[in-house]
């Protein structure tokens, strides 16, 4: 059967309105700058650690980069007349800091900045309100040649940085977001050497863990002082999902602890409440590892925010114990196992269970109070090409039906979550995994640019102008 006919497609694109969303709810796409921009050494942008670890053999499948990526840098305005169309109200996309400040010191690159304003106006002119996030993880490479993130100069550069971004775009952008997933920045880059600048030294990770927390501070508290009394809504971006222990044993219930602790609690505790969590001290105390807090850091990591911004994909099920039920044991520090689950997964082998999204937002609701925005969700699938050049893509359309619904569950039971935007509004460049992975709901031929909206991109409008007629 031709799959662009098929009766659950047809029923896919049928939408009905999601109900129990208020009219103020924000529908959205995301997406970040390198994964998009391209234009890699064009008007005055210098390396970040993303263009060097590319150059790494072996970092990225099949040695790609992201010179040129989607080519948004000179696709701008088609892309978005794109995301108008989708009928979403916010677009979140994140400044190039090499683009905006070369090297990471000294003033601003004009022509840098003039991109991001064009872009601003641009969306604006067309109903879209946009959402900044400051770092997604392109740092310029001179301040990783002086250290990176585990060295404290890197959060004072970053809150300068962030001064330069407001200075220049704060009077047509309300909505900021400082940091976008920490932990990625820290552990995979730092830590396991997974993604850039490719290093493998926990102790290093983990003051980068408090340089990363200590930037985002530095500069919400510098974004306040430059708003003066002007409307900001300022936010953290968090990489969250759920732990869950294999059984009711203490290994299984120890092992969630120290997931959690290092996964979540290491960041939404000093943002939220100022501290960090001491048995996470604890443990890295084990480890001779100490965070390198000096007096004020806690205070300025604790700079209020307004919304918390949560990137969710997966929760996960873990144990204390190998398969056989022996103790985990790596050089004398217990570790933990995360536990496969007969669950669908997607393109990139993560599971998919909506509800844990549910559960998710009601601890957060419960334990941290602060408003909410799903800032990322989606998938990659492996996606094909019909033979009439639509893109039939079930089952990202059902995962985005699926966790959509699992966010108004939340909000039924309490949880005050005001947004939710779509990861990814194009296929693009997916980090270690290059172009392979796509969880675009509009899909990029890399050798034409040309851009096709996948099903899920027509059911996801079609929903959101249904919701938007129900609740007017």
């Amino acid at each position: 059967m031709n799959p662009a006919t098929t009766p659950q497609r047809q029923r896919l694109l049928r939408p009905a309105p999601v109900r129990g969303l208020p009219a103020d709810f924000r529908w959205g796409v995301a997406t970040s700058s390198y994964q998009i921009e391209g234009a890699a050494a064009e008007d005055g942008r210098t390396p970040s650690i993303w263009d060097t670890f590319c150059r790494v053999p072996g970092a990225v499948e099949g040695g790609e980069r992201g010179d040129v990526a989607c080519d948004h840098y000179h696709r701008m305005s088609e892309d978005v007349e794109l995301i108008a169309g989708l009928g979403v109200d916010t677009y979140r996309f994140s400044l190039a800091w090499p683009r905006i400040q070369p090297g990471g010191r000294g003033p601003v690159n004009t022509k840098g900045l003039d991109f991001y304003q064009r872009l601003v106006d641009e969306l604006r002119g067309r109903g879209v309100t946009p959402w900044i996030t400051l770092y997604h993880w392109d740092l310029p490479q001179e301040l990783e040649d002086a250290g990176g993130w585990p060295e404290r100069d890197t959060a004072l550069r970053f809150a300068e940085y962030a001064a330069l971004a407001h200075d220049a775009l704060g009077d047509r952008v309300e909505h900021w977001t400082t940091l976008n997933e920490p932990w990625c920045s820290a552990m995979l880059g730092y830590a396991y050497g997974l993604h850039a600048p490719g290093r493998r030294d926990l102790g290093a990770a983990l003051h980068a863990v408090h340089h990363l927390l200590l930037g985002h501070g530095l500069a919400a508290g510098a974004l306040r002082d430059a708003a003066g009394g002007n409307p900001l809504e300022l936010g953290i971006t968090l990489n969250l999902g759920t732990a869950t222990p294999e059984t009711d044993s203490e290994a299984d219930r120890e092992a969630c602890r120290r997931a959690d602790g290092m996964g979540a609690r290491l960041y939404l505790d000093p943002v939220v409440h100022g501290r960090y969590p001491e048995d996470v001290i604890a443990d890295l105390a084990a480890q001779n590892i100490e965070l390198p807090v000096r007096d004020g850091d806690a205070a300025a990591i604790a700079t209020p925010i307004d919304v918390l911004g949560v990137n969710f994909y997966r929760g996960a099920l873990f144990s204390g114990v190998t398969d056989d039920g022996s103790p985990i044991d790596a050089e004398g520090v217990p570790v933990v196992r995360m536990v496969d689950r007969d669950l669908p997964r997607t393109a990139m082998g993560w599971e998919i269970n909506p509800t844990e999204l549910t559960d998710l937002l009601l601890r957060l609701e419960r334990d941290y109070g602060l408003p909410t925005v799903i800032t990322e969700n989606g998938a990659a699938f492996d996606d094909t090409v019909a033979p009439d050049g639509s893109v039939p893509d079930a089952d990202r359309t059902a995962y985005l039906a699926d966790h959509i619904a699992a966010v108004v569950a939340a909000r039924a039971q309490g949880a005050d979550v005001r947004g939710y935007f779509a990861w990814s509004l194009m296929d693009n460049f997916e980090w270690a995994y290059g172009y392979g992975k796509r969880f675009g709901i509009v899909r990029v031929d890399y050798d034409t640019q040309v851009r096709t909206l996948k099903d899920s991109a027509k059911w996801y409008r079609n929903t959101i102008g249904l919701t938007r007629a129900g609740t007017a």
